[in-house]
């Protein structure tokens, strides 16, 4: 079994409160949640209102489905537009 982990750092120009980035978060989470079925959470720049790290987790039998899954996801959400992604990390293993 293959465990794939994807860190993406989001900036927020737009964005002056922590009620408003938890408003676009929550709109990013559900989007990618119901497209992809994967699990997903802030996990770093809780208490930045201009910045978030989410953290997404997949788990699959082919570490390239995996991956491949990952990285779909890291163009889905740069599509959405709601937030402009930084860095992105993808990482794997077995388990």
């Amino acid at each position: 079994m293959i465990v794939g982990v994807l860190k993406i750092s989001l900036i927020l120009p737009e964005n002056h409160s922590l009620k408003g980035k938890r408003g676009v978060l929550r709109r990013i989470q559900a989007r990618v949640s119901h497209q992809f079925n994967i699990s997903v959470t802030e996990c770093g720049d809780q208490d930045l209102w201009q910045s978030a790290v989410l953290g997404f987790c997949v788990v699959g039998s082919s570490r390239q489905v995996v991956e491949a899954t990952l990285q779909k996801v890291v163009d889905f959400v740069e599509d959405l537009g709601l937030a402009q992604v930084g860095e992105s990390e993808i990482e794997s293993f077995y388990c």
